[in-house]
């Protein structure tokens, strides 16, 4: 009797501490919801307003349901402006991002992996060197850089904004040494003893399993560029040459524009890219920081 009252309380608590789990799990994930929504909301107001009739996009602040599907904002806001079509500023977005990516990735991994594998007189000073460059501001750079280019006569050309990603961005140069650290050197010595060379085991040996790593710094490097506007704003005064962020602050110009909706529907659009981005790799960006920050 005594023992079945015992299993008996035993029992109660053992409910009473699930119910307060689970209340308390039910607590915090409200809250992050709600902490989420507020994060969110300027998003959705902004996607929710390229969709709105014009008469209702500053009358309806407060509201993220509109009246009416009003898809012509896009279709409006696709035309461009002076004649200059939104395709040819997506054109220019899509090659100032891809190549850059593709040139700063491949200068990163290559750079990575001279500082964390080969052995050269004054590895540690140059790598030092190469990451107190993080503290150098980049406005700092601009005017010199400006000069430069313009002697080149390299202005109004993709020139400046691509060839200085082919020395590598000492952000990824630094997670891909982390990442390279953590792969044991057994690897490469099992394939010297096969016959590969230093450009071997690059190719066969570390490349292959750095693919968490080079997919973050790729997204990462995409996004940054897809959204940079001072640097295309500094070389490029041709509208034909303008990525997706200097076109907008043109085609949002306060003192002549009257058709939000086409603005707001433009903004709506440039997102799309970077957030498929997220979406599709936010897998591989989790594994490549989280088995950079535990490696190395």
């Amino acid at each position: 009797m005594e023992s079945a009252r015992l299993l008996l309380r035993e029992d109660s608590h053992q409910q009473r501490r699930r119910n307060q789990k689970l209340v308390g799990s039910l607590a915090y994930h409200l809250f992050v919801i709600l902490v989420g929504l507020l994060m969110l909301y300027p998003v959705l107001w902004l996607f929710s307003s390229s969709v709105k009739p014009a008469n209702e996009i500053w009358t309806t602040v407060n509201s993220l349901i509109p009246s009416q599907i009003y898809l012509q904002n896009y279709a409006n806001g696709w035309k461009g402006f002076g004649g200059y079509s939104f395709a040819i500023f997506y054109k220019n977005s899509f090659i100032y991002a891809g190549l850059g990516t593709l040139f700063v990735v491949t200068a990163s991994t290559i750079v990575a992996y001279g500082f964390s594998r080969l052995k050269f007189r004054g590895r540690t000073f140059w790598f030092t060197i190469m990451m107190l460059t993080l503290m150098l501001p980049t406005q700092v750079l601009i005017i010199p850089q400006y000069i430069v280019f313009s002697e080149l006569n390299w202005l109004n050309t993709f020139l400046p904004l691509l060839l200085p990603r082919l020395g590598g961005d000492v952000f990824f140069i630094f997670l891909i040494v982390q990442f390279i650290r953590g792969i044991p050197i057994d690897l490469d010595e099992a394939a010297m003893i096969d016959g590969a060379g230093q450009f071997g085991i690059f190719l066969h040996v570390i490349l292959p399993q750095l693919k968490p790593a080079i997919i973050t710094a790729a997204t990462f490097s995409f996004y940054w560029t897809w959204e940079d506007f001072l640097t295309p704003l500094i070389y490029m005064t041709d509208p034909n040459l303008y990525t997706v962020s200097v076109a907008l602050r043109a085609f949002s110009d306060t003192g002549t524009i009257n058709d939000w909706g086409a603005v707001f529907a433009m903004l709506s659009l440039s997102l799309v890219p970077v957030f498929l981005l997220f979406v599709f790799f936010q897998r591989y960006i989790v594994e490549g920081i989280a088995t950079t920050g535990l490696k190395g």
